[in-house]
């Protein structure tokens, strides 16, 4: 098919060629940057250009285009051959004839094309800019933006497309209630309901989120620390007023059964090697509160689970032959779960078929806003169940109702009878610290009064104490203890008995409440001379009058239910005629059992005796403000967490958990802080952190006592094979100038004592490094043949042993010299210690320490003997402050340099899979884990690591304002501790020097055990 060929008339008219942009060039002089930017910008989101443009070819007369584009490349070729130079191309103007002939199919496609771009471009936006922005500024109005008639007619209905896309939609703000209603008290309980579901809040927690930092624990809100600088002045009322703390995350599971069933079963899960018992005879009666450890099952003295307190309820005299026993066992929310787990297992306690739920349920925010419906405008709105009635007010989430709802919290044995229920927040407990904690509860606390009658119109209110008080027994009891808790206001905390016991019923003391905050004093010459006193210091408290109404949970439940509103009391006191006076509700007034235990304080050394002792009050839930804010107002100063963490610093007694390293929830409480300071090192720059590994430290983020007990039992094993026990004695003299690596860390004197002069005579580091693969793989092997881990060595008796060994001189002091007249101690030689070994291979000891001069420890300092030369040089030098650690070499340095020059290379493409396996030595997945300043698993010999032999670690540690010094917590393998006993100076015993993981300067300190 041929093709329809037109001539041109008037082809013979020159014209300009237009460029291939489809527009007449403009001249660069007529514009400017600014503009030809414009331009560009709004010419970028333009169609491809479709214009064909025509040049002279080889006849300029008739050129002949074929399906409408094979002439465009055609002619680009021919122009590129055409210009003769790169000038300014907008600027060249070419002619040519007009062609004489068009052939009409291509040409008519060509046209179409452009007509089609030309439709494109018109509907598609060249820039982000909405329709209204497209109009002239004189043109454009604020309502454009909103209202779409405000736009000319023609622009209407593009605008309307594009209000209708989805990102040019107006977002729907969340329909918040104004601060008014958000503030009112329904909507502010649902709001913290919601809000306390992961974590718990206690009853105080409004008032602790207001002046202290919160932080989340063990599945509680708790406060840490004032927000203001009371750390000395918390110290302050520790030693000469008193410390408040709320203690109500603490977890209380009551047991219910036979006294016989009880106490057979909990024997398993403690020893009297450890000291009192469950069936203790003073705990038993219920007049003193006890203490121990409890392991698992015939496990003792490994599988530890925790530290608890128990209280035994007392025997009344109605119900004194009857062989049904209540015990409350108190712990920490840390091991719970496992102590739980362990009585259920013990006692043989079957899962309940039914859920109790809880009876304060909280109202979600949206099924409480659906209920809340506005009857008339103007009107008040009522909440309104699905019936139309009225709803009942949402409640506030105390007790129980912290549970999960699926929970079970009681569970009974099928075989022994014996009930365990889990009261958790149920009841609350406070502690008072300080020697005037007795004036503070006299004073803010007082008796309740007796009533026998009761009003028509208060029938509820106080039935249970109405009824009692008709009983002349129980009343007679009551004045015994009222008689008896009026007697502490003249007495410290210290002077009674250690665990004493005092229920009592008190009065609403919000109705004591003073005009404004006072201190409480005690009136010492009131009670100076009293028979009683003298008595209540020697004997304590009578087991009668332990007794409280706490123990019953049908009281607990009715004095929570009929809690006087604040509301109310405050309309009470507006009523009266002199503002201020004394409010007398009579009986109406709430009476509220409680429970008053006296806690211990430090009871080890001969400084500071009876120092941090006070009181624990237990009350029943709903009452927690109500009773700290009178404490509040005599005088009390609130302490968080690390307050309690430097009052057991300062009284040198275990801190919970950082102190129970053999219990499974202490180990899980060890990886997650290791976890979070390794965070915390990893976000500081490499420049600006502390090289552990050329400091010598192994583990500064954790405290690997498996690893350290391992160590010090291949060491023991190794020197019993080399050195006989008949020559131990000559070579304890002898210089042993030919140890290697492996018996660098043997002291001449002694199995442990290590030379600096034989650490630093290593010849290589290759050999170091050989000897501490050989060290590894023994601790592995022994690993493997023993099936059980660490201890902690609780005995009374060997600590008693270890103690007296640790003191230096004994000779000076009375007290050490009756202990070492004692028929059952011994000295300190190898056939004592051999035994001890045998029976306790990979045991810790929880020892004390106190730095000799200055220095302050730090959580995880190594705990180092000192060598012969350093006591020598202690010796001659009084103001020597210790030896220092020679700056280890970074042997991973270099790695690490290769193993980022290498993923440098592999992101960047220039190195091969080949080719890096042949260059470098280590593979790809080899020191993957490297963090520069930090020793990668498995660790190397924790003992013989740095130039003073490792003995332990330090769990916590401060400069003590109580003793003037640095102090500190901590544990140290018994293995190690015995024999540096064992070669160190009768004038010397005990000494070990400390180093803080970041730094190379050991500091000489004392180390004891207390018992």
């Amino acid at each position: 098919m041929g093709h329809v060929v037109l001539r041109v008339k008037g082809a013979d008219r020159r014209i300009k060629k237009v460029p291939r942009g489809g527009t007449q060039p403009r001249p660069v002089s007529g514009m400017s940057n600014a503009k030809e930017k414009k331009r560009a910008k709004k010419m970028k989101n333009q169609p491809t250009n479709v214009t064909f443009a025509f040049d002279g070819g080889p006849s300029h007369s008739e050129i002949h285009f074929q399906n409408g584009g094979d002439g465009a490349s055609e002619f680009k070729k021919q122009d590129l051959r055409s210009e003769t130079s790169q000038q300014d191309f907008s600027q060249q103007k070419v002619s040519c004839e007009m062609p004489k002939y068009v052939t009409v199919s291509p040409f008519v496609q060509a046209r179409a094309a452009e007509i089609k771009a030309m439709l494109k471009a018109v509907t598609q936006k060249s820039s982000n800019t909405l329709v209204f922005q497209s109009l002239p500024r004189h043109m454009r109005r604020r309502a454009m933006s909103h209202n779409i008639k405000r736009l000319p007619r023609r622009l209407r209905e593009l605008a309307r497309i594009e209000t209708e896309k989805f990102e040019h939609q107006k977002k729907e703000l969340p329909k918040s209630k104004c601060r008014k209603a958000r503030r009112r008290h329904t909507n502010l309980v649902v709001e913290f309901n919601r809000r306390q579901k992961k974590n718990v809040w206690l009853e105080t927690h409004i008032w602790h989120a207001k002046r202290f930092h919160m932080v989340k624990k063990w599945g509680y809100c708790l406060g840490d620390r004032p927000t203001t600088k009371s750390y000395r002045a918390c110290y302050r009322a520790m030693t000469s007023h008193c410390l408040l703390q709320d203690l109500s995350y603490y977890c209380c599971l009551e047991l219910t059964g036979k006294e016989e069933e009880l106490l057979t079963a909990l024997a398993r899960m403690c020893s009297i090697d450890a000291g009192p018992t469950f069936a203790a005879i003073p705990c038993l009666s219920g007049k003193r509160q006890g203490a121990l450890t409890m392991y698992q099952a015939d496990q003792y003295p490994a599988g530890a689970l925790g530290p608890v307190t128990f209280l035994w309820k007392p025997r009344d005299g109605i119900d004194s032959t009857s062989e049904n026993r209540q015990l409350w066992i108190w712990t920490h929310p840390v091991f719970k779960q496992e102590i739980l787990a362990e009585l259920k297992a013990a006692f043989r306690c079957s899962e309940p078929m039914e859920v109790c739920n809880p009876e304060p349920a909280a109202i979600s925010p949206h099924e409480e806003s659906q209920s809340v419906i506005a009857e008339e405008v103007g009107q008040k709105r009522k909440r309104k169940d699905n019936g139309g009635k009225m709803a009942v007010p949402v409640k506030k989430i105390i007790g129980d109702g912290t549970r999960d709802l699926h929970q079970s919290y009681c569970w009974t044995s099928q075989t022994t009878g014996v009930v365990i229920s889990d009261l958790t927040m149920e009841i609350l407990r406070y502690r008072l610290i300080g020697p005037l904690s007795n004036c503070v509860l006299t004073e803010a606390l007082k008796a309740a009064c007796v009533h026998t009658e009761v009003e028509p119109t208060d029938s509820e209110i106080n039935s249970w104490w109405i009824d009692n008080c008709r009983d002349p027994d129980l009343v007679s009891l009551h004045r015994r203890q009222e008689a008896i808790f009026e007697l502490l206001q003249g007495l410290s905390s210290s002077d009674v008995p250690s665990g004493t016991v005092l229920g009592l019923t008190v009065g609403d003391p919000r109705v004591n409440l003073p005009k404004k905050r006072v201190k409480a004093k005690p009136n010492p010459e009131r009670y100076q001379e009293d028979e009683k006193v003298k008595q209540l210091i020697l004997e304590g408290v009578p087991a009668e009058c332990s007794q409280s109404f706490l123990w019953d949970q049908n009281v607990r439940k009715n004095v929570t239910e009929n809690k006087m509103p604040e509301q109310d009391l405050n309309h009470l006191r507006s009523k009266l005629l002199v503002p201020g006076s004394h409010l007398d509700l009579g009986p109406r007034e709430s009476k509220i059992p409680i429970l008053l235990v006296q806690q211990p304080g430090k009871m080890a050394g001969e400084d500071r005796l009876g120092w941090g002792s006070g009181w624990d009050i237990c009350l029943p839930k709903g009452w927690g403000m109500a009773f700290w804010l009178p404490f509040l107002y005599r005088g009390a100063r609130v302490g968080g967490l690390q307050e309690a963490l430097k009052h057991s610093l300062y009284k040198r007694t275990p801190h919970i958990p950082h102190d129970y390293p053999d219990s499974p929830a202490a180990m899980q409480f060890a990886k997650t802080l290791e976890r979070n300071l390794l965070e915390k090192f990893k976000r500081r720059p490499p420049a600006k952190r502390a090289n552990y590994v050329k400091h010598g430290t192994l583990a500064p983020f954790l405290c690997p006592w498996d690893k350290l007990n391992r160590d010090w039992e291949a060491r023991n094993r190794a020197f019993a094979k080399h050195v006989p026990t008949s020559d131990q004695e000559s070579c304890a003299t002898e210089e042993q100038a030919s140890c290697g690596p492996s018996s660098g860390a043997h002291a001449a004197e002694s199995p442990v004592a290590v030379s600096s002069e034989h650490q630093m005579e290593m010849s290589s580091p290759d050999m170091q490094v050989e000897e501490e693969r050989k060290m590894m793989g023994l601790c592995k092997r022994d690993e493997a043949e023993s099936g059980w881990t660490f201890c902690v060595l609780r005995s009374r008796n060997l600590l008693r042993q270890v103690s007296v060994w640790c003191q230096p001189t004994p000779g000076r002091n009375r007290r050490l010299q009756r202990l070492v007249a004692r028929p059952d101690q011994k000295d300190l030689t190898e056939d004592a210690l051999l035994p001890i070994l045998q029976r306790y291979p990979r045991s810790l000891v929880w020892v004390s320490l106190s730095l000799l001069k200055k220095g302050s420890p730090e959580l995880h300092a190594m705990i180092c003997i000192p060598t012969k030369g350093d006591l020598l040089q202690l010796s001659k030098d009084q103001d020597y402050c210790g030896p220092r650690e020679p700056k280890h070499s970074d042997r991973f340095k270099s790695k690490m340099s290769k193993r980022k020059g290498r993923k440098k290379r592999q992101d960047v493409g220039k190195a091969t899979e080949s080719s890096a396996l042949n260059t470098t030595k280590a593979t790809p997945t080899e020191h993957e884990d490297l963090v520069l300043g930090l020793w990668p698993n498995p660790l190397p010999d924790l003992a013989a690591h740095c130039s003073r032999v490792l003995l332990g670690f330090v769990t916590q540690g401060d400069f003590s304002l109580a003793s003037g010094c640095g102090e500190a917590l901590g544990f140290v393998s018994l293995t190690g501790l015995l024999q540096m006993l064992l070669g160190q100076p009768a004038d010397k015993k005990g000494l070990v020097v400390l180093r803080n993981p970041a730094s190379l300067q050991y500091r000489f300190a004392r180390l004891t055990v207390e018992v």
